[in-house]
């Protein structure tokens, strides 16, 4: 990308950073008229021919923790990635439709999606710590965007709000590989939010993970949304019902060009209505257990 571009989406981005307030003071609980972050229509996402997510239309908004369920195959995962462009890491890939992210155009050829991926963050589906010491794992971030000074602050910040500062701060210099698998996620999230994204994401976190340490992600989670805007994809209703704020149903449907399903999106909605009075009978009969 041409050093100009460069410029125009850094400024762009950095445009619409500032567009939002990072925290809300007074917290409170979801309200229709949250500020929207992702506005998304009529995207579709393609592996070389094939349709993999048809025409999604949503909005996710600020400081909200919103849930994508759905079987296997759906696209969850998929649609997710478009968020901070990880899609394009794929040589046959390519998005169609529109992603605006405060009203920036995502996909407009002039943003650079290194910008892009500052400003959204990724905990993928297992921990994957780096081969460095703890401090390394979580100075990493803020050391490739050129910081030079307040790391030993940032590392702690960090590691505070991912809740794991007082179980490592005394071995810091060890290899993060020594924590154990919640510990590791949690070092993973406290990575992630090092560099002060506005948005994380969130690729099935808790489905390594034991139960008690799926209990503390989730938490940690529901901490997190004071400061950040969550999108998680999941496998497992009851976390998404305990967790998020609105949920996405996902679906694989038949489609003419392929023999493989397609994602679609059938429902999107407040997770209190989807769980409890879905509009659409496949809705229904997926959280009640009848497939899926």
């Amino acid at each position: 990308m041409a050093p100009d571009q460069m410029s125009v989406s850094a400024e762009s981005l950095a445009h619409a950073s500032r567009l939002v307030p990072k925290a809300i003071a007074d917290h409170e609980p979801v309200a229709e008229q949250s500020p929207v972050v992702f506005d998304v229509s009529d995207l579709s996402v393609y592996y070389g021919d094939f349709r993999a997510v048809t025409d999604v239309t949503l909005q996710i908004r600020q400081h909200e923790i919103t849930a994508f369920i759905g079987p296997s195959g759906c696209g969850k995962s998929t649609m997710l990635r478009c968020f901070d462009r990880m899609n394009d890491l794929v040589d046959s890939c390519r998005v169609e439709g529109v992603l605006r992210y405060h009203g920036v155009d995502l996909y407009d050829p002039r943003i650079d999606p290194v910008e892009v991926r500052k400003r959204i963050g990724m905990v993928f589906q297992k921990p994957n710590p780096f081969p460095k010491s703890i401090y390394d794992n979580v100075a990493f971030g803020p050391r490739l965007a050129g910081t030079k000074s307040g790391i030993d602050d940032l590392v702690e910040n960090a590691l505070r709000r991912a809740a794991l500062w007082d179980e490592v701060k005394d071995r810091l210099r060890k290899s993060a590989m020594g924590l154990s698998g919640g510990q590791q996620q949690r070092l993973c999230i406290a990575r992630a939010i090092a560099v002060e994204p506005e948005v994380v994401l969130m690729d099935e976190p808790c489905s390594a993970l034991d139960p008690i340490a799926t209990s503390r992600i989730e938490d940690l989670m529901q901490e997190l949304k004071a400061d950040y805007t969550i999108v998680i994809v999941t496998h497992n209703m009851q976390q998404a019902a305990r967790v998020s704020d609105r949920t996405a149903f996902f679906s694989a449907e038949a489609n003419a060009s392929s023999d493989t399903p397609s994602g679609v999106l059938v429902e999107f909605d407040l997770t209190d209505k989807i769980f409890s009075n879905p509009t659409d009978e496949r809705t229904e009969n997926y959280v009640t257990g009848r497939f899926g």
